[in-house]
């Protein structure tokens, strides 16, 4: 490695934070300062899953330490990989300014977990770029020694839609198939919940990467079972923690709420940025009280049930992936049953598990590749995942226990099963 990355990456890390998951990990000085800063503060008061411990009680983490985490693991990353030949390309302005990235890649995350996902609002990672580049992190980002344009590229596509060089190597390290992204929130999601199926072998995966200027890191086949057990990991994770039905209803209901008010312009876009979860269920005062209501159910824990669940049929449910032609759907449902406001209709967004990586000693990509993950067992996975609901009012069928039928047809009319 070159003496001036080395220096970079292994010089004056002197500041040590305890972590539950990874254990001590150093930052400088300079980094220090930037997670004592206010911005990065309101990370500490966004739990990372939001309603999750609806289920999983111990899901109480925040958005703060999964960012520690990122940075951590971006470190170990970029470090094998200058050893391995990437400082032929690197510089040291470059290094701490993927360092920055990766410790403020969630900087303008949205509160709540993923409940404004979809809605009509900035993407989060061009928030981040927007704060980055907001005193006082863009003089914290100087002082680490990185520049805060080029931080705030790395992580905000907005920022140079067409990257080469350096700054698409560090693009496909921090935003790839294999980031230190993932491997930080399936680990960290999986011990918090208590469940066995996130957890990865950190050290096997790194110890089978190679740097590539253009697609970032590629993988010898000996990598193959580390990214195997990934995937699948992505996938238990997916379908036993982050789309449980109790925890699509809370977002579902939440959604549904903070939709209806941009709509009704009880607030604006610009006043949801940047607000961690108490202020979100604070500006939730403002709406009208029918959708209130949804967001004082989800934080008293009265949540809508699911009364039909059905697999996502592109031709048939394409439409609903649009939200007003859902909320037109949901007004339609909720009108034949006599019931203003008891209908939420959930679909999950597309999701992937392509990995993209390119195996380096077969020549091939991962997806033709020796691996099991072939295109037909991953269209499976998306095919169970992807599950349409209709969450119903709680205690509606138990008042109108004769109505079940009829919300069933119903509801498979605008279905169109």
């Amino acid at each position: 490695m070159k003496e001036q990355i080395r220096s970079a990456l292994l010089q004056n890390y002197s500041e040590p934070v305890r972590d539950s998951l990874w254990g001590h990990i150093y930052l400088t000085r300079e980094l220090s300062s930037i997670i004592e800063s206010s911005s990065f503060m309101r990370l500490h008061r966004i739990m990372q899953l939001g309603p999750t411990l609806r289920v999983y009680p111990g899901a109480t983490h925040t958005r703060a330490s999964h960012s520690i985490g990122v940075y951590h693991l971006a470190r170990r990353l970029i470090i094998h990989l200058a050893e391995e030949g990437a400082d032929e390309w690197l510089t040291v302005e470059g290094v701490k300014s993927f360092l920055c990235a990766a410790l403020l890649h969630d900087l303008g995350h949205f509160p709540y977990t993923h409940s404004l996902k979809e809605l009509p609002l900035k993407e989060h990672e061009a928030l981040t770029g927007d704060l980055i580049l907001t005193e006082e992190m863009k003089s914290l980002v100087g002082k680490a020694g990185a520049d805060p344009y080029f931080t705030a590229a790395i992580v905000a596509e907005d920022r140079s839609s067409e990257p080469h060089g350096e700054l698409l190597f560090y693009r496909k390290l921090l935003s790839g198939s294999l980031d230190p992204d993932k491997l930080d929130y399936l680990s960290r999601d999986a011990r918090y919940c208590g469940v066995p199926y996130g957890a990865q072998d950190v050290d096997f995966i790194l110890s089978r990467l190679h740097p590539n200027k253009e697609r970032g890191a590629d993988i010898d086949s000996r990598g193959i079972s580390g990214i195997e057990s990934l995937l699948f990991s992505k996938y238990l994770m997916y379908r036993a923690v982050y789309w449980h039905k109790t925890v699509r209803a809370a977002t579902a209901m939440v959604k549904k709420a903070i939709l209806g008010g941009l709509k009704s312009q009880s607030f604006s876009p610009d006043e949801l940025y940047n607000l961690d979860d108490q202020g979100l269920f604070a500006i939730s005062g403002r709406l009208s009280s029918s959708l209130k209501n949804l967001v004082d159910s989800v934080r008293n824990g009265r949540l809508y049930s699911a009364v039909i669940e059905i697999p996502f049929d592109e031709n048939a449910h394409r439409e609903l992936s649009d939200l007003t032609l859902r909320a037109e759907a949901e007004a339609g449902i909720a009108e034949e049953l006599g019931s203003k406001d008891s209908i939420i209709i959930d679909i999950p967004e597309n999701i992937s598990f392509e990995s993209g990586l390119f195996v380096r000693d077969e020549n091939l990509l991962f997806s033709e590749s020796t691996s099991a993950f072939k295109k037909d067992l991953i269209d499976r996975f998306v095919k169970s995942l992807r599950i349409v609901r209709v969450f119903i009012e709680p205690g509606f069928e138990r008042e109108y226990p004769a109505l079940h039928e009829k919300i069933l047809q119903i509801c498979k009319k605008w279905l169109k099963l």
